[in-house]
């Protein structure tokens, strides 16, 4: 595991509390889904002290949803894929609370401790699972009531203590108070992908992107695959994959092909996930720098419903 930093609990006293905005009976459930808050990309890590900076994963963004011994584990996009992490569900069923709902990323590690998104594809292709950690980094639903209004360092204050003695899989993310571009240079020595950095007395913002920056480590990029052309000479099941990107007003723009790199079985597994998912319809904003694109096949933010990454390096 990377070298731990302990909570900065006397950061509490910056706090502000805010008012939640409902009053949730003893006796509710929590909520079926919540649509996760996302990151803006920034150069550099801030450096205030009204930020706290964590560790940025490298594998799924996952919710822990746990109601009275039932335990789902659901997608940035709202699917329940509980069905393939037995061992993640069972152990967030041992923690100690009747109800609630977690923020969090499901990672595999390397040998070091550093996650590998690779070695996650890997233990999913191979149905190996049970060495994977699911890394929690926020408390908005506890026991009956939502924490979704409070002060992100209260909601990890609340948060920390399920943690303290969970079962191996499970781990708390760990935080520091100020000093964000020095936190970033020390992940990057370190071979991480990078910090998030988070306004420590706001409450969750569902969807937004500008409370939480991520700046990285390595010159990567994420895509999502909006298609695929067919495939052509001795290639078997497709022949590139079609990728696209969001731009801050929503649109979802072509970005380019990529159709290197796959062995027979990944291509095989690929084209299970892709034909489902496809669609008459295009999903892109534009359709000038595809025209010259022949035999191309739609299947609408593919990626995101089989949890692929694509990047450059």
């Amino acid at each position: 595991m990377p070298k731990s930093t302990v909570v900065d609990h006397r950061a509490r006293v910056q706090r502000r509390k805010v008012k939640s905005t409902a009053s949730i009976p003893e006796s509710a459930h929590p909520p079926t889904w919540i649509k996760p808050q996302l990151t803006r990309l920034s150069d550099e890590a801030p450096a205030g002290n009204d930020w706290l900076h964590e560790i940025k994963y490298d594998g799924y963004r996952m919710h822990a949803r746990l109601d009275h011994g039932k335990v789902q584990l659901l997608t940035r996009t709202g699917l329940d894929w509980s069905n393939l992490y037995p061992y993640t569900v069972s152990a967030l069923r041992a923690l100690r609370a009747k109800t609630a709902y977690i923020d969090g990323e499901l990672c595999a590690l390397r040998a070091d401790g550093v996650p590998s998104f690779g070695l996650l594809q890997a233990a999913m292709d191979q149905g190996r699972t049970n060495s994977l950690v699911f890394f929690a980094f926020d408390l908005l639903y506890l026991d009956g009531k939502s924490t979704a209004a409070l002060p992100l360092i209260e909601r990890k204050h609340r948060l920390h203590p399920l943690f303290a003695q969970a079962a191996p899989g499970l781990h708390f993310t760990d935080h520091v108070v100020g000093n964000g571009p020095g936190v970033r240079k020390h992940a990057c020595e370190m071979g991480l992908e990078g910090v998030i950095s988070k306004r420590l007395e706001q409450p969750y913002m569902p969807g937004n992107r500008g409370l939480w920056l991520k700046s990285k480590c390595l010159n990567r990029e994420e895509f999502v695959v909006v298609g695929w052309t067919d495939s052509g000479g001795s290639r078997s099941h497709f022949g590139a994959l079609l990728l696209g990107y969001y731009t801050e007003d929503g649109r979802l723009h072509y970005a380019g092909r990529a159709g290197t790199g796959f062995n027979e079985r990944e291509l095989a597994r690929l084209a299970g996930v892709l034909k489902p998912l496809e669609t008459p319809r295009m999903p892109l904003h534009s359709r000038r720098r595809v025209r010259t694109v022949s035999a191309r096949r739609w299947s609408y933010r593919a990626c995101i419903g089989s949890g692929r990454k694509w990047s450059w390096k």
